[in-house]
């Protein structure tokens, strides 16, 4: 637990009192400066420096105290974090994985226990490339260098094999067991803590048994297939079968690279480098689930390429590295069987394809260091860019979140025309609205607005009514959702007959027009002379300080419907990175000011 602390000051009397918040210490020792001399000072301030002492030891003795540093640690439940790379839909049928150039000289086998901690059952390879797959009948196709279920292609895995029913202890003794096979390729198969020997890889049952009989092997033997959870490691491009593992659901195949020299491993997969190892497994029997057991820092450096440019400001980059550090191990066991993805759904990672020289230091710059909100970590969301004011984490999401307060956001618009896609429109007819909307129990769309905005400006509900006079209304993220809207800091303006009306024009926002006649107003042109509206084409200054013609072909041609105008991209939550890039070229911010705008009341840990 933090102590502020207000130490006291030595006075004219050499009287001294320390005040901690919940102790009070008092040296009640009064020494008159004028009326000591020689020994006696010599005396008197021996005494008053041991007592000091004394003090200053009882100090670092209470609990809770310490008469130093007065940071706030923080140590994160598991420094290792688990990612994601495919699962679901995207599933692999076979998973490659290849040393790096010097960062790796072949793989060892076992499985990650709970404590993330690499187990290993005794196997290993000097391979520098190796192919995961399941345990079916798999061909290789050299084009992209994968493996695929069936037995077209010239290089193809069988998956029956001669299992010899002798079950080992350990690796190495049914290592010299399978090589005691001459004449044919035998291998290790791990199976639920037991190790076999299988001969072998044959398409069919009948062909894996005409073999076993030519072979006239001595102990009895079963064919086997691999079963749902079944994996095999192969050396890739060949049909050579490096280990068969099946543990159920218990445990899945670990992997990882064994180091060259004492240096930090890198493997690719998929077109993309990675630090740390892999965890393979089957869910339900299906394509193959891929794990990046990875350690927080290299993860960090994973992601803060992807989602902020490499040759950003330091401190941005820095303010980017606490942000997405927090934010995956506030998740740890967010999804089943890892903690964040890859995309933006948690946040980008890519391994180290773009790391730079300023992204690797702002990590590590700020190693270790977390935000942390009332002592617990906060959830650290944000967004490419706000638009002009973030929002309350309960006007988006559901929870209201102390950290996630809206603010008035005065940083990006000094940027706004570099922010790429920061001003954006929309046009909808009421024919499209009409459409789009016939499954919500509405009728032909006459009119569409903003029926609430929060106090910063931003979208909190849109509401749609039909010519029956009845209505539908959405609120919160559907604001954006519902339509796909970058943002949800946007206005809706009347087009054409719907809302609006020919003689007037909107003059600084929509409640305020012309009156009277149209012929009597007047404007200036795209070549700056004073045309009367609405004779010729009118223009005016918009949001982006582009010149635009008023109206649009959708509105010139007849059509009713709407414009919605908006600027910024994302949720509105938390960190803009924009804003943060901002306010560290143009304003000097340091990271931890850039936090502490964009998220209230925070801790930055372990400074």
């Amino acid at each position: 637990m933090h102590y502020d602390t207000d130490y006291g000051k030595l006075n004219r009397n050499m009287k001294t009192e320390f005040c901690f918040s919940r102790y009070h210490i008092n040296i009640g020792m009064s020494i008159s400066v004028g009326a000591l001399k020689g020994n006696q000072m010599k005396k008197k301030l021996v005494k008053f420096v041991t007592a000091l002492l004394s003090v200053m030891m009882l100090l670092l003795l209470l609990p809770g105290l310490s008469t130093t540093s007065s940071a706030v640690s923080y140590t994160p439940s598991f420094q290792t974090v688990k990612v994601g790379l495919f699962y679901g839909s995207s599933a692999l049928s076979s998973a490659n994985l290849e040393n790096a150039s010097g960062y790796g000289s072949g793989y060892r086998f076992g499985y990650y226990d709970d404590y993330r901690e690499f187990q290993s059952i005794g196997a290993a390879t000097g391979e520098t490339a190796i192919s995961i797959l399941r345990d079916v009948n798999m061909y290789y196709d050299s084009s992209s260098n994968r493996y695929y279920a069936g037995t077209s292609g010239s290089v193809v895995v069988g998956c029956f094999h001669i299992q010899l029913e002798t079950a080992y202890s350990d690796y190495s003794t049914a290592k010299s067991a399978a090589d005691s096979f001459t004449s044919v390729h035998a291998f290790v198969k791990y199976s639920y803590g037991d190790y076999y020997v299988c001969v072998g890889e044959y398409t069919s049952e009948a062909d894996a048994r005409s073999a076993a009989d030519s072979l006239s092997i001595a102990q009895g033997f079963s064919i086997t297939s691999g079963g749902q959870y079944t994996m095999c490691v192969v050396s890739t491009g060949t049909d050579t079968i490096l280990l068969e593992f099946e543990h159920g659901t218990g445990r899945w195949l670990g992997v990882e690279p064994i180091s060259t020299n004492g240096e930090k491993t890198l493997t690719w997969t998929r077109g993309y480098k990675y630090y740390g190892g892999f965890q393979f497994g089957r869910f339900n029997g299906g394509d193959l689930t891929v794990i990046n057991f990875v350690d927080m820092e290299d993860y960090v450096k994973g992601v803060l390429p992807y989602e902020m440019s490499a040759d950003w400001p330091l401190e941005a980059l820095k303010a980017q590295a606490l942000s997405a550090r927090t934010y995956a191990a506030a998740n740890f066991y967010a999804h089943t069987g890892f903690d964040v993805c890859t995309t933006e759904c948690c946040q980008v990672y890519r391994g180290t394809n773009s790391s730079g020289y300023n992204s690797d230091l702002a990590v590590e710059q700020t190693k270790g260091q977390y935000l942390l909100y009332d002592g617990r970590l906060a959830t650290t969301y944000y967004m490419s860019c706000d638009g002009g004011a973030t929002e309350n984490s309960e006007n988006v999401w559901s929870a209201a979140l102390g950290y996630l307060v809206g603010v008035e956001d005065p940083y990006e618009a000094i940027i706004a025309d570099d922010i790429p896609g920061y001003y954006w429109s929309y046009f909808y007819s009421n024919e499209e609205l009409t459409r789009e909307f016939s499954g919500y129990g509405i009728g032909d769309v006459v009119n569409f607005e903003v029926s609430e905005y929060t106090r910063m400006g931003n979208v909190y509900k849109i509401t749609l009514t039909d010519s029956d006079g009845k209505s539908i209304s959405f609120t919160k993220e559907n604001v954006r959702l519902v339509f796909g809207f970058p943002s949800i800091r946007y206005t809706v303006t009347p087009v054409g007959g719907s809302g609006g009306s020919s003689s007037s024009v909107y003059m600084n926002s929509s409640s305020t027009t012309t009156t009277g006649e149209l012929s009597s107003s007047y404007a200036i042109s795209s070549t700056g002379s004073a045309s009367p509206i609405p004779s010729g084409k009118v223009y005016a200054v918009v949001g982006g300080g582009s010149v635009e013609e008023v109206g649009t072909s959708e509105a010139s041609s007849g059509a009713t419907g709407y414009k919605i105008s908006g600027s910024g991209r994302g949720h509105n939550i938390g960190m803009s990175q924009w804003g943060a890039y901002s306010m560290a070229k143009y304003y000097d911010k340091t990271y931890d000011e850039i936090l502490e705008f964009y998220f209230k009341g925070i801790t930055i840990t372990n400074r």
